[in-house]
């Protein structure tokens, strides 16, 4: 972040809302991101305004926040994009926000929150309604979930451009992977659009987001686990058609990874999207300085990260991204999970957060796509068994994190995507494991919401692959280690919603005892399908 600033910015924590409840003054939250230009542009103009900077520091108690490092601050104060503008009580109540704004626009905004605040007080506080009602509807698990879903894919359907939407376009990677089996030709054109007008084919990586309905004006930042999830889809396209385009683009990908946003421990946050950098021609970039990357390993979006290499991995034996994923997994593994609980980052400056269910969520993804893929499963179990213990609620849904008393932050959430998260790394673990606690934990999750599923957009098709998948649990048990010809064949032959369990002979482990050696078997709801002993006959079985 820049240093034009001339705010006086606290920290985020009870210190900066205990100064504010000692002098009677409101907060301003500056929630701010890294990568975002319009971050960087208010610091540099509005609150690099002498008289704005000076009522700032003199009438309120400013608190700048990185987003990225504080999710659950910006799952409760985000006004709908970054910088996010808010006035807050004392309390941690909100007042009125917004986005962007500029000098003029600033200057009436703060008198109209001194007006409100000098009037009114904390009675003009409010909360955000995920605050005030955040009980998801629970209901059953049924057919009509997935064809509700599949409805809303025709309905939302760009029939002219592809991808879902009548404006602003988001590549919706998981949103790709539901429509592959279901509306293949929709995944497939939504695929061409996303390589077409937001991969990157000079620097590499993907852009995060098309402005218009024909997928230009693309917004040019990069995040980790866009990127990581978009390699993921175009793999899976790749694995469903065998177009090498889908192929070659998740490469690209790989090596944007691998190159720009690895740190030589971890897989880097973000780049920022500096517009005039990257609409240069290819010549013109040669000479110019790249936009800056935030080198902060996150442990979520590193999670993403290795789900995505290695699920490229499997229908590849890309030696790069498996070797990238294993350096990830390890750095996790030994500075960022504890006993089974993850912390959000660590750096010589800060920590961040333990215990999130964002982290344990995607990390634990990670670990069961390693555990699949390499037969190497690091402490997914661990995970696991921390994020259920500490994070579900006796209703089924997760909350976002162990309990704060910070602002806001006092009062749980849970949200609709983590918890998708959840339930999707979970039901792999269990069929990984023959656990069927963890298939219930699952199920819980994903029933904990299902009351609303009717009311359920494209933007989150991946619930109804989770509950699709919890009706019909498939897996393909290998009884050999991982790696070998069959479990190879067994990677590319199954569909993305089927777990492939590596399980080699092993006394000690039940899930495998009742399973000969060189066999595969197909499982479908716990009942036996079919086995296989070479990879010709595993084709076969899951064909017929």
């Amino acid at each position: 972040m820049t240093d034009a600033t001339k705010v006086e910015w606290n920290d985020w924590g009870q210190a900066a809302f205990d100064i504010a409840e000692r002098s009677g003054k409101p907060v301003l939250l500056s929630l701010v991101t890294p990568w975002a230009e319009e971050c960087a542009e208010m610091e540099e103009t509005t609150y690099a305004e002498p008289r704005i900077a000076a009522n700032i520091n003199d009438g309120f108690v400013p608190i700048r926040v990185d987003a990225d490092r504080h999710p659950r601050v910006r799952e409760r104060y985000n006004m709908g994009g970054f910088p996010s503008t808010v006035f807050l009580t004392p309390s941690g109540d909100i007042l009125t926000g917004a986005t962007l704004l500029g000098v003029d626009g600033f200057r009436g905004i703060l008198d109209s929150v001194r007006e409100t605040w000098d009037t009114k007080g904390e009675d003009a506080g409010s909360k955000p309604r995920a605050v005030q009602d955040d009980v998801p509807p629970n209901g059953p698990i049924t057919d009509r979930v997935e064809e509700h879903m599949v409805e809303q894919l025709l309905g939302a359907y760009d029939e002219e451009f592809g991808g879902w939407g009548s404006d602003t376009k988001f590549p919706m990677p998981r949103t790709i992977e539901f429509a592959l089996v279901r509306a293949p030709d929709q995944a497939t054109r939504t695929l061409e659009a996303i390589h077409t007008h937001l991969l990157d084919t000079y620097d590499g990586g993907f852009y995060r987001v098309a402005r218009n309905r024909n997928w230009g004006a693309a917004r040019r930042e990069k995040l980790l686990d866009e990127n990581a999830a978009i390699v993921r889809a175009f793999a899976h396209g790749y694995r469903y058609t065998g177009n090498n385009t889908y192929r070659n683009a998740a490469e690209q990908g790989v090596d944007y990874l691998t190159t720009t946003l690895w740190t030589g421990d971890g897989f880097a946050a973000s780049q920022g999207g500096d517009e005039e950098y990257f609409t240069l021609d290819p010549t013109a970039r040669e000479d110019a300085d790249a936009p800056p990357v935030d080198e902060t390993v996150l442990a979520d979006r590193n999670g993403v990260a290795i789900d995505g290499l290695l699920q490229y991995v499997a229908y590849t034996d890309d030696d790069t991204a498996r070797e990238y994923a294993r350096r990830a997994r390890t750095h996790l593994t030994e500075t960022l999970i504890d006993d089974g609980e993850v912390t959000h980052f660590q750096t010589a400056e800060d920590t961040g957060e333990s215990g999130l269910l964002l982290d344990q969520s995607r990390v634990l993804q990670g670990l069961t796509t390693s555990w699949a893929v390499l037969g190497e499963p690091g402490p997914a179990t661990a995970v696991a068994e921390w994020m259920v213990e500490n994070l579900q609620a006796d209703s089924g849904e997760f909350h976002d994190g162990p309990a704060g008393d910070v602002a806001l932050l006092d009062t749980a959430l849970s949200p609709l995507d983590t918890n998708i998260n959840a339930a999707q790394a979970l039901l792999d673990l269990a069929l990984l494991t023959g656990n069927d606690e963890y298939e219930a934990a699952a199920r819980d999750a994903i029933e904990a919401f299902a009351g609303a599923a009717d009311r359920m957009g494209v933007e989150v098709a991946e619930f109804a692959s989770a509950a699709s998948r919890l009706q019909s649990p498939q897996v393909v048990e290998v009884g050999t280690e991982a790696g070998t010809d069959l479990h190879r064949a067994a990677l590319r032959l199954t569909d993305h919603e089927t777990v492939v369990a590596p399980r080699p002979a092993d006394e000690t482990d039940s899930a495998a005892a009742d399973l000969p050696d060189g066999t595969a078997r197909l499982v479908v709801d716990g009942s036996e399908e079919g086995t296989a002993t070479t990879p010709q006959e595993l084709e076969s079985l899951l064909t017929e």
